[in-house]
C-alpha cells in the first residue's frame, strides 16, 4: 500500500518507488497468508457456528445485521470532512482515479454503452456505505441513476447538500439513511438494481454473510457487485494499520480492525456460494509520495473485485410430441 526506503517486512522489500515481490504472482499474488488465517480461525468459527445455529432454527440470513455500532460512531465524528480533498478522506478522493473507471468499464462490458457522454445511462446503481457521496456523484455524472445509502445520517445530509450544488445530478442521484438489509426488505426492491458498489465498506461490516445475501436479493439477474477492500495479511496490518494510521497518519487512528479484513479468496468463496460469480480481481497500490493510486498485480493489501449474479436458467421444456 505504501512505499518506504529500504525496509524489509514480512518477506517483502519496499523501495522508494515500488514494492518488489520476492516470487512471481498468479491470480492472488499473496494468496491467503496462512499464519494470518490461523489467527483469524477461532473468531471465524464462532461466527459461522452462530449463523449455522440461526439457519437451523429457520432464521433467514437477512435477519442478521451488517451494522456495527462502533463503526457508525467512528464515521459520525468525521461526517463533516468528506469533501476535504486534503483531509481524512484524501485517500478515497484519490481512489476515484481507479475505482470509477473500474466500475464504468466493467459495466460497459456487461451491458454495453448507453448514450454519448452518458455511458451508464439506463443503469440503476446502489452505492452501499456511500458516506458523503464521493463515489455516488461521479457515477451519476456518467448517466446512471444512483441511490447512495449509509447508516450515518449526518453523512447522508452532507452528501445531499453537496450534490445539490451540481444541477447535472438532479434526478440522477438520491440518498437515504438506512442499511442494506433494511432496503432489501422494502417492497419493490427485489431484483431492482443493475449494480451494487461497496467501496471501502466490507472491512467495516458486522456480517458479510448478510451483505452477500442482500446483494443477491436486490440485484437483477446478470447484475454486478463491485468492491474495493483490504486483504487480511501480515503486510496489510503493517502498512494499512501501523504505517497508515500510527506512523504516517494519513488515515484516522482506529479506522480499521485487522480481524475484519477479508482476503480475495475468502470473498470469492463467499460470493460464489450465493450464485454471484467473480469476474476479476485487481491489486491496488497507494503511494504517499505521489498521493496517487495505481494498479498492481499483488492483492496482498488493497484490491478491487467485480462479480456478476448468475442468470437463472430457463426451465427445461420437454420436446413436443408428434
Amino acid at each position: 500500500m505504501f512505499c518506504m526506503t529500504s525496509v524489509r517486512l514480512a518477506g517483502f522489500v519496499l523501495t522508494k518507488s515500488r514494492l518488489i515481490w520476492p516470487t512471481p504472482v498468479n491470480k492472488y499474488a499473496i494468496s491467503e497468508c496462512q499464519c494470518a488465517a490461523r489467527a483469524h480461525t477461532s473468531c471465524t468459527r464462532h461466527k459461522q457456528h452462530a449463523r449455522f445455529e440461526g439457519k437451523k432454527r429457520g432464521v433467514s440470513p437477512a435477519s442478521y445485521s451488517t451494522l456495527d455500532p462502533d463503526e457508525v460512531r467512528k464515521f459520525q465524528v468525521l461526517a463533516d470532512k468528506w469533501w476535504d480533498t486534503r483531509g481524512e478522506f484524501a485517500l478515497l478522493h484519490a481512489m476515484n482515479e481507479l475505482r470509477v473507471p473500474f466500475v464504468r468499464d466493467n459495466l460497459l462490458t456487461v451491458h454495453g454503452r448507453g448514450e454519448i457522454g452518458r455511458p451508464l445511462a439506463g443503469l440503476k446503481i446502489l452505492d452501499v456505505g456511500c458516506g458523503g457521496g464521493l463515489l455516488t456523484e461521479p457515477l451519476g455524472r456518467l448517466g446512471a441513476e444512483v441511490l447512495g445509502i449509509d447508516p450515518v445520517e449526518v453523512s447522508v445530509r452532507t452528501a445531499e447538500l453537496h450534490s445539490s450544488l451540481d444541477p447535472a445530478l438532479k434526478g440522477r442521484v438520491q440518498y437515504r439513511s438506512c442499511t442494506l438489509e433494511e432496503l432489501t426488505e422494502e417492497e419493490g426492491n427485489e431484483e431492482a438494481f443493475d449494480a451494487i458498489v461497496a467501496s471501502e465498506v466490507l472491512e467495516h461490516l458486522a456480517d458479510l454473510d448478510t451483505f452477500v445475501h442482500c446483494c443477491y436479493r436486490i440485484l437483477k439477474p446478470g447484475g454486478s457487485v463491485f468492491a474495493t477492500t483490504i486483504s487480511r495479511t501480515q503486510l496489510s496490518y503493517i502498512l494499512g494499520i501501523v504505517m497508515a494510521e500510527k506512523v504516517l497518519r494519513i488515515v484516522p487512528g482506529g479506522t480499521h480492525e485487522w480481524d475484519k479484513f477479508i482476503t480475495p479468496v475468502e470473498l470469492e468463496r463467499l460470493l460464489e456460494s450465493s450464485g454471484i460469480i467473480v469476474q476479476s480481481v485487481r491489486g491496488m497500490f497507494y503511494s504517499p509520495l505521489s498521493r496517487r493510486w495505481s494498479w498492481q498485480q499483488s492483492t496482498a493489501v488493497n484490491y478491487s473485485l467485480h462479480a456478476v449474479k448468475q442468470k437463472e436458467e430457463p426451465p427445461h421444456q420437454p420436446p413436443a410430441e408428434d
